[in-house]
């Protein structure tokens, strides 16, 4: 079995803990989604880049930061946070956030509609809630540890296994361009075997898609932490799997995800074809 779906040994969350993280997760994501949704400006620009001069930041990821940071920290000061525009600290209640304030910023700056505020809340080190408001498309998804996931209150369960030849995968592309070089070349070898391939530019809608039933299974590498918190958790409540090389959890170094029947095999080709290095 995929480790990332085995039992964990670390302290649990008791239910009012959960209920508590949940709703604070919700109310940031919400508030975080309505700024960028109805604060873009007309002339948005990039202010910054980060790996290279195509991997981009906009004032509008900063200001979704900011809101998001003071809120959890006017609610729960003791909690750790670590978010994609630079946030970090660490807490002493056992609870860390692990918030991307915009996932999809390209989708963002060019007015396409896959982009989404991805807020996840640890405990111990391991992820019990996740959230995903997905504000241009008009659906929120949201999960809890052992309680299942949702889109828009409706539960739920991926979609039946199709054969390999008729999975449709999704994937991304890092930014730095030796690295997309070697992973056009994976794509390359992988794609006759599938279906088709999907390319959507935002991770953690890419887990919530595969969780409503909309892929067979996604992979990628170069993920963060923020990429995958809240995605993750929301995939693996709606019963699919997530890992990485075969026997590791998902990393930084290769993150696979899909229902029992596609996910053994597609994690086999990827090792093959080491989608695992640059």
């Amino acid at each position: 079995m995929p480790s990332d779906r085995q039992q964990s040994d670390r302290p649990q969350p008791d239910a009012a803990m959960l209920d508590e993280l949940l709703a604070l997760a919700l109310e940031a994501a919400r508030l975080a989604g309505a700024l960028l949704r109805d604060g873009r400006p007309a002339d948005l620009g990039v202010a910054a880049t980060k790996s290279s001069p195509v991997d981009v930041v906009t004032e509008m990821d900063l200001a979704s930061e900011k809101l998001i940071v003071e809120l959890i920290t006017g609610r729960r000061p003791q909690d750790g946070y670590l978010g994609e525009e630079g946030t970090e600290r660490s807490g002493t209640s056992g609870v860390r956030w692990v918030v991307d304030p915009l996932d999809g910023t390209v989708n963002y700056l060019y007015g396409l509609p896959n982009w989404g505020v991805s807020v996840a809340a640890e405990y111990h080190g391991q992820v019990v809630v996740g959230v995903v408001d997905a504000p241009a498309r008009r659906e929120l998804f949201q999960a809890v540890l052992g309680r299942g996931a949702t889109l828009d209150g409706r539960t739920l369960s991926g979609r039946p296994t199709p054969p390999w030849g008729q999975a449709l995968v999704a994937t991304g592309f890092n930014y730095v361009l030796p690295n997309r070089v070697h992973q056009a070349e994976v794509l390359h070898r992988l794609m006759p075997e599938v279906r088709d391939i999907r390319r959507g530019g935002a991770a953690a809608i890419d887990l919530c898609d595969l969780a409503a039933g909309r892929l067979d299974g996604y992979y990628e590498r170069g993920l963060a932490p923020w990429d995958l918190a809240a995605g993750g958790l929301i995939a693996r409540e709606a019963g699919l799997f997530t890992g990485g090389r075969p026997g590791e959890p998902a990393s930084g170094e290769l993150v696979v995800a899909a229902g029992p029947g596609v996910f053994e095999p597609l994690q086999a080709r990827l090792e093959e074809l080491g989608a695992w290095h640059d």
